[in-house]
């Protein structure tokens, strides 16, 4: 070889790793919407001086029936406006309802160490929220990751929770993957959706956002700010977000805020929770799973849940998906309106 080549090939090689090294480390920007902040936001201020953003809808003033807390996906999902719209028509049939955003999205703290960003983290929040707002008893309405934030806490609180609203449900943790095979009666007519979680993870990642995964995950620290990394999550849940309908079309664009950081930690650690199925297995509390026809979530996984409660009944809405749409609002708080009542 050449000293000319040999010259060549070392100003190559110096080029591509430095421009390899931009792709890495240079923040990059993502056209997406930017978080608004709330009008009326309130806070549960923790000794941990970390913050959980809620915001109240009063149904019941005179205290009588117990509060619904809704649970949000994710995790790292946050409250929406549609998810409030959704919830003032539901605090009409007279209950008074938290709708809060989990550690690390929405209008929350973001942790400094993500490594405290666990299903145990979640799970210990949610105990201070409901000795907060000093309720005897509650309802928990989780929505797909929601719904296992839900059950965690049941396994181990029973005594404080009257009902539960299962939308969506994702896996009971730990999971159990065979589940996934389980083939739906046909008397359902379930189908899957237009589109995959998989198409949408595959167009949204590029090579910094698989080193920002890495980085977190293996050396559980930030390898972007905050800001940038959330802004790839809500660029990453608007292409996800077509998963969560029968054909992906006609999508409201989807609102910042959600946590990046809480959302793959949180999942990192869900591999590591205790199985709590033989403390839940036979308890008669009553639990209302939703599911719509084109739900991307297995059957094998929403009929654990009926296998594991007794009490619990489905309702499978046609021509729906994963996400509650607004179209379908009466529906929804029919049923939900039947089951509280």
């Amino acid at each position: 070889m050449t000293t000319s080549l040999k010259t060549i090939l070392k100003y190559t090689l110096f080029v591509s790793l430095v421009i390899l090294a931009a792709i890495i480390f240079v923040p990059r920007a993502y056209p997406v919407q930017a978080f608004q902040e709330r009008p009326g936001t309130q806070y549960w201020q923790f000794e941990d001086q970390s913050k959980i953003a809620y915001t109240f809808l009063n149904g019941d003033s005179s205290n009588q029936k117990p509060p619904i807390i809704y649970l949000h996906g994710g995790p790292g999902g946050q409250i929406t406006n549609s998810q409030i719209d959704f919830f003032q028509e539901v605090s009409k049939l007279g209950y008074n309802i938290y709708l809060y955003d989990q550690i690390g999205s929405g209008h929350s703290t973001r942790l400094d160490d993500i490594s405290q960003y666990t299903v145990k983290r979640h799970t210990k929040d949610l105990e201070k929220i409901v000795s907060a707002i000093d309720a005897d008893e509650v309802i928990l309405f989780g929505h797909s990751w929601g719904a296992l934030l839900a059950i965690e806490y049941f396994a181990i609180h029973q005594e404080k929770v009257k009902k539960m609203i299962l939308s969506g449900p994702g896996p009971i943790m730990p999971f159990d993957y065979t589940l996934s095979s389980q083939a739906a009666p046909d008397s359902l007519n379930l189908r899957p959706p237009k589109y995959s979680n998989r198409q949408g993870n595959q167009e949204a990642s590029n090579i910094r956002s698989k080193a920002i995964y890495y980085w977190a995950t293996i050396f559980k620290s930030k390898l972007a700010s905050d800001n940038e990394a959330d802004n790839f999550f809500t660029h990453l849940n608007q292409l996800l977000s077509r998963s969560t309908t029968c054909d992906g079309t006609n999508l409201p664009t989807y609102e910042g805020g959600s946590g990046y950081y809480a959302h793959i930690m949180t999942l990192k650690s869900i591999h590591e929770v205790p199985d709590k199925r033989n403390l839940i297995k036979g308890h008669p509390i009553p639990v209302l799973i939703l599911k719509g026809q084109c739900d991307n979530q297995k059957w094998g996984f929403t009929n654990e849940y009926l296998t594991l409660f007794p009490n619990a009944e489905l309702t499978i809405f046609q021509d729906a998906g994963h996400s509650i749409e607004p179209a379908r609002y009466p529906e929804y708080i029919s049923k939900i309106h039947s089951f509280l009542e």
